[in-house]
């Protein structure tokens, strides 16, 4: 069990190790977050967000922040889907493999390393905004020893008409601590589509600790997509914290196929009416693996909508938890929410923690919640092993059936074309 004297020696060591020089301003942000560090409740099972996450193997791991840009990258970079590329080593923006020069010279993207050295006052003024820091210990752990992540600055009116591929690679070594933060802020009217890729690249044995702050001020449009397919040895955890004022608009969907231990937290909140979110995610489980979702979607004026869908396909000992809320505070009238979480079981040692929530305080309001746990009907493969299917290709159909309703809302063709690759390659090794 997760002690407050064993979470608190371990991150204390991990501050220590991983100071490095910055501005004023954000030294300060570091020491404020560091200060949490010790007021902040053990993560066990006291804590209903962790009670069916278990992070002590964690916590007994010693690890090294990476608190400088790695050497020259030795892994191979896979091709690239879209003309504008950023490469990430270890939570390191890496200009030689990143390819930027064809985005409009208004936009800003690139490291959030160089940004802060550059004086953004941008990034001065939103860095720490939306992204609560005493969250939990992962969050203050982030903001403590912020350094480098990605920043997209799109000024108003800009749209780019092609996504922006972002790789998240890893160098070799054993216990390494990466902490990407990643800061995009789009302007009034402005459009963009962010794909990235999280990969093993040569790494194995790390945990990666990402944090999002995602700000789209008014009419503002973002395409999120996001497939997480780390190491089957590695942690990773990505909190997404967004702010999304009047008639902005979010599409966010995660894919997770790899890890140990995946877990990813959507933390949204609308400030002006007209706002909506769309979160969707599928997480594929297998033998040795656990999938965590979290969701906090909070309506705080009227007139805002979200819509979330989550899908887990589950095989061997694969463990998945979800946690999703939607609060409608009494001041939200003319909300419009919807919550719901459908999980296929393909064999008997599969198990899924699900609880979808609502909490309503507003009169007016339109909302709904719902979950299933199931298995493949007979029924089913019987009808299609009836017309000359055998028994395999009917479990792969049915299943590639349920998830893609989650992944043909890819906007990205490539990448939805990817995605099904990714779920048939699965599929066929569980056959096997």
């Amino acid at each position: 069990m997760i002690t407050a004297e064993l979470q608190k020696g371990w991150a204390r060591s991990l501050l220590e190790a991983g100071k490095a020089p910055s501005a004023p301003w954000l030294e300060a942000l570091r020491r404020k977050a560091g200060d949490l560090i010790d007021t902040l409740p053990p993560l066990n099972r006291k804590q209903e967000a962790w009670r069916y996450t278990n992070m002590e193997p964690l916590l007994e791991r010693e690890l090294q922040p990476v608190v400088t840009p790695p050497p020259a990258y030795a892994g191979e970079v896979p091709e690239g889907i879209a003309p504008h590329r950023l490469v990430f080593v270890d939570g390191w923006f890496v200009p030689g493999l990143s390819d930027t020069a064809r985005l409009p010279e208004t936009v800003t993207c690139g490291g959030l390393s160089d940004a802060v050295a550059d004086d953004d006052e941008r990034v001065k003024n939103r860095l720490g905004s939306v992204a609560d820091p005493g969250a939990h210990l992962f969050t203050a752990l982030n903001t403590a020893l912020v350094n480098d992540g990605l920043y997209l600055h799109v000024p108003a009116g800009v749209k780019l008409e092609a996504p922006i591929e972002i790789f998240w690679l890893n160098s070799e070594g054993r216990n390494r601590l990466v902490q990407p933060r990643n800061l995009v802020i789009l302007e009034p009217g402005a459009e963009a589509t962010l794909v990235e890729h999280h990969l093993p690249g040569a790494g194995a044995h790390y945990f990666h600790n990402a944090l999002y702050e995602l700000i789209l001020d008014p009419e503002a449009r973002l395409a999120h997509f996001r497939v997480q397919d780390e190491s089957p040895t590695a942690w990773h955890l990505s909190r997404l914290a967004i702010e999304q004022s009047g008639d902005s608009r979010y599409h966010g969907i995660t894919l997770a196929f790899g890890a140990r231990v995946g877990r990813t937290e959507y933390d949204g909140r609308f400030v002006a009416e007209g706002a909506r979110c769309d979160l969707r995610g599928l997480y594929v489980v297998g033998d040795g693996q656990l999938q965590d979702f979290h969701l906090d979607v909070r309506h705080a004026v009227p007139g805002c909508a979200s819509r979330e869908q989550f899908k887990g396909l589950l095989h061997g000992k694969g463990r998945a938890v979800f946690d999703g809320r939607i609060l409608v505070a009494k001041d939200a009238q003319k909300s419009d929410a919807e919550l719901t979480n459908d999980n296929l079981l393909l064999t008997r040692d599969a198990e899924v923690d699900t609880k979808p929530q609502l909490e309503i305080y507003a009169d007016d309001v339109k909302a709904s919640h719902g979950t299933t746990v199931g298995q493949l009907e007979p029924e089913q493969i019987f009808y299609l092993r009836a017309r000359g299917i055998d028994r395999h290709r009917a479990v792969r159909l049915l299943c590639e059936g349920f998830a893609a309703e989650i992944i043909e809302h890819v906007a990205v063709e490539p990448l939805r074309e990817q995605a099904l690759a990714r779920l048939r390659r699965v599929l066929a090794e569980i056959e096997e």
